[in-house]
């Protein structure tokens, strides 16, 4: 009880819902992007005949499976979270963000868990044709699923289309306006791009760690292929819709964009792009700054000499927590780049016939392999504290949205979240990678002429340089 006697209730709701979150958030994220992959493969055995599509097929049905069971599972956890430790904010969003949330069960679960069963275990009692409906079905659900989740997220980040009740609720007044409002569509593309790198960069990783073991292998080259295409042209195209993104939100949120820009003072002849530093918010100072004049100004308002508010002009009770929300921008930022940049390499190596024999690019891209669930984390840290100190930005603020709990309560709950979820998650996890560290089935042997290939059980000649014999394949 001492323990808890210097922290708030509200303190330890907010750590218990975002840790939860952040375990719920990387699942989704790689199961949109896994389910279009399987898609893709799927639509490529049946037009090409070719076994390596099919194999890999198999090989990541697997691997969704677990991926999406867990995703399941994490995201009822948040449900209940909803009632226990925010019942404010549910009755007071309720009439407006519940019929989004049950359309997100009616129209994208029902869909995905009605085409589960046939895409996971119908190969071979229905038809090709009906199985591949089945898995563009589960496809297309987990993006319906993706679209009613960010609508409900993004109404809370820009609130349209409502009315207040005598009782204080928000009541919809125009649902197109609040489904689709102001940061919504730049919210959801933004957000399935991420998915889908992070779900190439996952894939690029494991075909990285298969070429690295046997660079023979007709699965490993194939996927990793696909992984590095998909980088490279997804990669530019988040960072465009990025900066759209960050545009609509100084439109809207200003002051989220003044805190990742670490703008505490008030530029009105241009503002400089702070690179690095460290955030004092008592000071009100990035101290140790290192900054490009202008810059910033010729990002956000296209032109060098833009005058640029900042944290000056809003009251201190309404800012965000600063430091948080500059690095885990700059950290988002940063592995998009990283992901631009090893995508650019992909494309070098490939123009180069030498992309299945670059050690350092597979070494570089299984070191990636993570990075896309830590630039979705990053991101969400980004939007969700940028957004305090309010629940529904400007109308609800998050002191007045929770449930009126003790802190032993909270923190009793809390840790026993972080017990379970390290536990059954963790093994989870631990499980996937052990899937993903059995080697793909080999599929078509002679791939490369004049290189033995294991997978046909030929054992490569002694005198036979790999480096030298190797052929693009792509």
């Amino acid at each position: 009880m001492d323990l808890l006697s210097g922290i708030d209730a509200i303190v330890l709701a907010r750590a218990q819902f975002g840790f939860t979150v952040a375990f719920h958030i990387v699942f989704p994220a790689f199961s949109i992007g896994l389910a279009s992959y399987l898609a893709v493969l799927e639509g490529l055995w049946l037009f090409t005949g070719r076994e390596v599509y099919l194999n890999l097929f198999k090989y990541w049905l697997k691997i969704f499976a677990v991926a999406f069971a867990m995703g399941v599972v994490s995201g009822i956890v948040m449900s209940y979270q909803f009632g226990t430790n925010w019942s404010v904010w549910s009755d007071k969003t309720g009439p407006v963000l519940g019929p989004m949330m049950a359309y997100e069960v009616l129209s994208a679960f029902f869909l995905e868990a009605g085409f589960l069963g046939v895409m996971l275990f119908g190969m071979n009692k229905v038809g090709r044709g009906l199985h591949f409906i089945a898995t563009l079905m589960v496809a297309v659900g987990t993006c319906f699923s993706a679209f009613w989740i960010l609508s409900v997220n993004s109404w809370m980040q820009t609130p349209t289309g409502y009315a207040v009740n005598a009782q204080g609720q928000f009541v919809p007044a125009d649902w197109w306006a609040i489904v689709f409002n102001p940061s919504f569509p730049y919210r959801l593309v933004h957000m399935v791009l991420a998915a889908y790198l992070t779900t190439a960069l996952v894939v690029g990783a494991v075909g990285a760690w298969h070429l690295l073991r046997d660079r023979a292998n007709a699965g490993a080259r194939t996927m990793f292929s696909m992984a590095m295409w998909m980088l490279a042209c997804v990669a530019p195209l988040q960072i465009l819709a990025g900066d759209a993104h960050g545009l609509n939100t100084l439109e809207h949120q200003p002051v989220k964009v003044m805190a990742m820009e670490g703008h505490f003072q008030s530029h009105p002849d241009g503002a400089p792009l702070v690179l690095f530093g460290l955030p004092d918010e008592q000071a009100a100072t990035v101290r140790y700054a290192i900054e490009i004049p202008k810059l910033s100004s010729l990002i956000l308002k296209h032109s060098l000499n833009a005058p640029l508010k900042g944290l000056d002009t809003v009251p201190r009770q309404d800012w965000p927590p600063v430091p948080i929300v500059f690095w885990s921008f700059r950290v988002m930022v940063a592995i998009g780049f990283a992901m631009l940049g090893l995508g650019l390499w992909s494309l070098w190596a490939r123009l180069r016939g030498r992309l299945y024999a670059m050690p350092w690019l597979h070494r570089a891209a299984l070191a990636m392999g993570p990075a896309g669930f830590v630039a979705v984390l990053a991101g969400w840290i980004t939007t969700e504290v940028g957004r305090q100190p309010y629940t529904v930005y400007g109308l609800l603020r998050t002191a007045d949205s929770v449930s009126p709990l003790q802190a032993p309560a909270v923190a009793a709950s809390l840790l026993a979240f972080v017990l379970v979820y390290f536990a059954v998650f963790g093994m989870g996890v631990l499980y996937i990678l052990r899937l993903m560290a059995h080697a793909p089935h080999p599929g078509e042997p002679g791939l490369e002429p004049g290189l033995p290939v294991r997978a046909a059980g030929v054992t490569p000649a002694p005198a036979v340089d790999p480096d030298r014999h190797l052929q693009p394949a792509e």
